[in-house]
């Protein structure tokens, strides 16, 4: 399926790309604000915030909102019967776009994906299996999805590809084991993860976690 997405221009020439994934029941406009707060910073950088396809939703009682997969409950159990078909197929969807990146000229390695929560793990999907040697990835308040599938899943393009995983300690909705062990397994595997952890933070953003991936971006995709 082909998805619309918000789209915060570079004020310069574009040398490179950072997409961001929302969270369930979101959409890409819910994140235009870390595009728009960080553009000074990088102008030469265009955000594509894509929007989730509207789905059924089991932890939503079967009623539709935006989400990249179905998601039945959020405790361990409700992983361990993953929507593995649903997590492909958003897969799909944003490689399509990150392909017509490249084919517009902007090389791999300055293309960056990032997300929260349901976006966190469809951006490490995304890095991770890319046959593309992208920039970094980001995970904010998520967790590995189809982990037990790595590291057959993983391309050797990003086995060095550098990741940044954040989580609020206080998080109430994904809890911050899941992206600690989700973390541990990446690390285990041999990727490249450094992680950051917020005092206090909810299953949010706030402004250290901004500054810890302008940081990120710095280092990744700097000015040429």
């Amino acid at each position: 399926m082909s998805l619309t997405s918000v789209i915060v221009a570079a004020k310069t020439k574009q040398t490179a790309t950072v997409f961001w994934f929302h969270g369930l029941g979101d959409t890409g406009a819910g994140w235009s604000f870390l595009a728009e707060e960080l553009s000074t910073l990088f102008p030469y950088v265009k955000w594509i915030l894509p929007n989730a396809p509207v789905r059924s939703v089991s932890l939503n009682g079967g009623y539709p909102m935006p989400a990249w997969f179905d998601i039945s409950g959020l405790d361990k159990s409700s992983f361990k019967n993953e929507d593995e078909q649903g997590m492909l197929n958003s897969l799909a969807s944003v490689n399509r776009i990150i392909r017509d990146e490249v084919d517009n000229g902007i090389p791999a390695n300055r293309i960056i994906v990032g997300g929260f929560s349901q976006g966190c793990v469809l951006s490490l999907l995304t890095g991770l299996t890319s046959e593309y040697k992208l920039g970094g990835i980001i995970g904010c308040s998520g967790w590995l999805g189809m982990s037990n599938k790595f590291p057959a899943m993983g391309s050797d393009a990003n086995k060095k590809t550098p990741i940044l995983m954040c989580h609020g300690d206080n998080d109430p909705v994904v809890k911050p084991e899941y992206g600690r062990e989700s973390a541990e397994r990446l690390e285990s595997l041999g990727y490249d993860v450094t992680r950051k952890t917020y005092p206090g933070l909810v299953h949010s953003a706030n402004d250290k976690e901004i500054r810890d991936i302008a940081e990120f971006l710095q280092k990744t995709i700097p000015a040429i």
